[in-house]
């Protein structure tokens, strides 16, 4: 009898329990092995349950546009336990001159879909109004190079809008520079309303922009939630691989492969057994679940081409303090789901997110969960603050801007270093070089948010995908006899 295909996935996180679910759906007879480095699985989907509260200490909720999550959640036989965000607070404020403001009804992202609100609101001047409405007449750029956009958007709508509403929004999704974001890897559609209608806002008259909700800013009516919050997703994977499956605290420290030979992964001891020796498995493929800096380390001594490739794809990182008041200490009257800060505002906050508001479950019903994130491309000295700094300036900017009397009743900080790919300018052409690059290797395949897409539908598609490819590789190579 043959061998059942032998495959490894490194990472533990969303993406890697997504290939090995995968890769066991499609081949169960398959030996299946999940390595992760730490003692949890789920990365940076973290849920934590204290008393009443219901805390994610990343990613809380996941969009349902890019159908792959959904797609999981069904097969998994547990989309009815999703929550759709409170239709009646589905807004965003954007911090202006030191207080909140509404973001335009029908504002998306980087356009306007409806031209009334626009006109009315505080955030742009008459100026910015009028450069806004000369969009219409301002040619498609020619040049088939890529753009940033930061350029994109000054290009087309003037610095205002992009200063006061695109930078912010952009800013709370991919916490980047929009100076330096590539168009084309984030959100090429715009790219291709541009270029077919000549303007957005003609292509939004026009039908072009049909695909674009009618709610402003991050499209909160497409998003869910697990009732359990993330990690419960996490926990309803793992559930579904077969125990022996999942291995913790398996930190592999190299992979290697001699000429058309098995992938040899070495793992290093556990913490619990330092002076034991390095431990060496063979397996037929390897799926790398990992950023793609801690990829190029594994890759080292086998690819140093592809390594240095995978290597130039920079990271941002985060901090996210949660805080928890009562109701009655807030004067604000909390009626979205929270706001997005302006660089040009010289805050020390990136947003904040009112939890509690989004989804039922979150908070006591007297209470008020909010999530302040900090740091990211722009202020990346910010999120590697001590602990007491990260509390002061998340509570200093809170009672100001929400103007909260109280102190709170619970403070969580969590960090996330390097934990946030930076779509850069050429990011697409990097890909496809580390793709071609990849494709050399028999039965490797990569994965993650660094590539294709930052949120967790595309890590789950990442994922799936690499099962795919592996598995296919595999069944080419060792045919049935």
């Amino acid at each position: 009898m043959p061998q059942p295909i032998r495959i490894a996935v490194v990472g533990g996180g969303i993406t890697g329990l997504a290939a090995a679910f995968r890769a066991f759906e499609l081949a169960p007879g398959a030996s299946i092995r999940l390595f992760e480095a730490s003692s949890r699985l789920g990365g940076s989907l973290r849920t934590v349950h204290e008393g009443m509260l219901l805390i994610e200490q990343g990613a809380d909720n996941f969009i349902t546009t890019a159908p792959w999550g959904l797609d999981l959640c069904r097969r998994l036989g547990w989309d009815r336990d999703l929550l759709t965000t409170d239709e009646t607070r589905r807004q965003v404020y954007v911090v202006h001159r030191g207080r909140l403001v509404k973001l335009p009804d029908g504002f998306v992202l980087m356009s306007p879909t409806r031209l009334g609100p626009i006109l009315t609101t505080p955030l742009l001047s008459l100026t910015g109004k009028l450069r806004l409405l000369a969009e219409r007449f301002i040619p498609a750029r020619k040049s088939p190079d890529d753009e940033s956009l930061g350029s994109f958007v000054r290009r087309r709508f003037g610095r205002q809008v992009l200063e006061r509403l695109v930078q912010p929004l952009v800013g709370g999704i991919y916490t980047a520079d929009p100076e330096r974001l590539s168009l084309k890897a984030t959100m090429p559609r715009y790219l291709e309303m541009e270029q077919k209608y000549g303007s957005l806002i003609r292509a939004t008259l026009q039908g072009g922009g049909r695909h674009l909700p009618p709610q402003s800013g991050a499209r909160y009516g497409m998003f869910v939630a697990p009732r359990g919050g993330m990690s419960s997703l996490v926990e309803r994977l793992a559930e579904k691989l077969p125990a022996e499956s999942i291995r913790l605290n398996a930190a592999i420290d190299r992979i290697e492969r001699s000429a058309d030979g098995p992938w040899q992964l070495r793992i290093a001891p556990s913490p619990r057994g330092e002076h034991s020796p390095f431990e060496r498995q063979e397996f037929d493929s390897v799926i790398l679940a990992v950023p793609a800096f801690r990829a190029a380390r594994l890759l080292e001594t086998s690819d140093a081409e592809l390594a240095k490739s995978l290597d130039a794809i920079p990271y941002a990182s985060t901090s996210v303090v949660t805080l928890v008041y009562h109701r009655q200490d807030i004067a604000h009257p909390l009626d979205g789901f929270g706001f997005v800060v302006p660089a040009i505002e010289k805050r020390q906050i990136l947003a904040a997110s009112f939890a509690s508001n989004k989804y039922p479950g979150r908070a006591p019903e007297d209470q008020v969960l909010i999530r302040v994130f900090i740091g990211g491309a722009c202020q990346p000295e910010l999120a590697e603050l001590p602990d007491e700094r990260l509390r002061a300036i998340a509570t200093a900017e809170l009672a100001d801007l929400l103007e909260i009397r109280g102190e709170p009743l619970h403070v969580g900080i969590a960090r996330w270093p390097r934990a946030m790919p930076q779509y850069h300018l050429g990011h697409t052409e990097l890909v496809a070089r580390i793709e071609s690059l990849a494709a050399r290797q028999t039965g490797l395949a990569l994965s993650g948010n660094a590539y294709h897409g930052v949120g967790v539908p595309h890590c789950i598609h990442s994922g799936e995908q690499a099962a795919e490819q592996v598995l296919t590789t595999a069944r080419i190579s060792n045919p049935p006899a």
